[in-house]
């Protein structure tokens, strides 16, 4: 029974959404790391992701029932009641939003709560269904772990934040676009309206080439700004160069599906490798220079604040 339950949560998101909000708390901590307050951001991070999933899951379950890829689940199969997974869903979201409120910042938990209440309100319940710039919208939730991790150490939105939250939301269009062309005639029997199934697989190949190059863009904006060094520069430089290659060579070369398939692989290999290339190739600022907006007005009061950043 554990096992169904577990399986609601999506544990692959779960684990691709804390290697992001690690990534951001390892470049805002600059190598002081607070051991404590890292484990309060992977808790709490992974229990709102999970709640999210299993609301997905609920929400979802006629039209999983439609896809080859997800007409097993547990919801469809009718293996667990919907209520059970409700009230799963309903602890997992407290559980998660009191730690974030509890042991890290304002800003912190602002970011988790702006997360799900996109994923689950606006994504979820409407856009996925009924629009095709519902990836945008999903796109704005999945930027959220990292800047949470970010904000969990420098309780403040700066500069640094808002590339981390821009970035993400440039690669989740590609990566999506790629997993809608991969699983094509699933999306396509669900009656999901993303861009490939809409306006087909040539016009959204030339959106994701658009948005691999604006990708490049937004990473570099980290060395530029001083937050990360010129090894992350040429790390990300070759990544984003296979990944566009991929987009624009490979195309030719290969069935479409196959191909869909490829540049989804690598999306998720660029985002790895960006989260593990700023968590150890961070530039040392000046955390007492003006930042942007959005500094908690308050010095948090939990003993595992880290001294000098609230």
């Amino acid at each position: 029974m554990f096992k169904h339950y577990l399986q609601l949560t999506k544990p692959g998101i779960i684990r691709g959404n804390l290697v992001a909000a690690a990534g951001g708390f390892f470049l805002a901590s600059q190598g002081q790391i607070d051991w404590i307050l890292f484990l309060a951001v992977a808790m709490g991070t992974s229990l709102i992701v999970a709640s999210g999933c299993v609301f997905n899951n609920v929400i979802d379950r006629d039209i999983d029932g439609k896809m080859k890829r997800t007409c097993n689940r547990e919801l469809v199969q009718g293996v667990l009641p919907v209520s059970h997974a409700l009230n799963f869903a309903f602890v997992l979201g407290l559980l998660g939003f009191l730690t974030l409120y509890t042991f890290t910042s304002v800003t912190a938990f602002g970011f988790g709560l702006l997360g799900f209440i996109v994923y689950v309100g606006f994504y979820s319940l409407y856009y996925k269904r009924q629009s095709v710039h519902g990836t945008l919208i999903g796109g704005l939730s999945g930027a959220c772990p990292p800047v949470i991790g970010y904000c969990a150490v420098t309780h403040q939105f700066d500069a640094g934040a808002a590339v981390l939250f821009l970035t993400f939301i440039i690669w989740q269009i590609p990566h999506s676009y790629a997993i809608a062309i991969y699983r094509f005639d699933d999306y396509k029997a669900a009656n999901i309206p993303v861009l490939p199934i809409q306006a087909g697989i040539d016009k959204a190949r030339y959106h994701i080439i658009g948005y691999i190059v604006a990708f490049a863009v937004a990473t570099f904006a980290l060395t530029y700004l001083g937050y990360a060094g010129s090894w992350y520069a040429l790390g990300m430089g070759l990544a984003s160069l296979y990944w566009l290659y991929i987009a624009k060579v490979s195309f030719q070369k290969m069935p479409a599906e196959q191909w869909g398939k490829r540049l989804m692989l690598f999306s998720i290999v660029c985002i790895m490798v960006f989260c593990v290339l700023i968590s150890v190739d961070f530039m040392p600022t000046d955390v007492t220079a003006p930042q942007l907006a959005w500094q908690d007005s308050t010095a948090m009061t939990s003993p595992f604040a880290v001294e000098g950043l609230n």
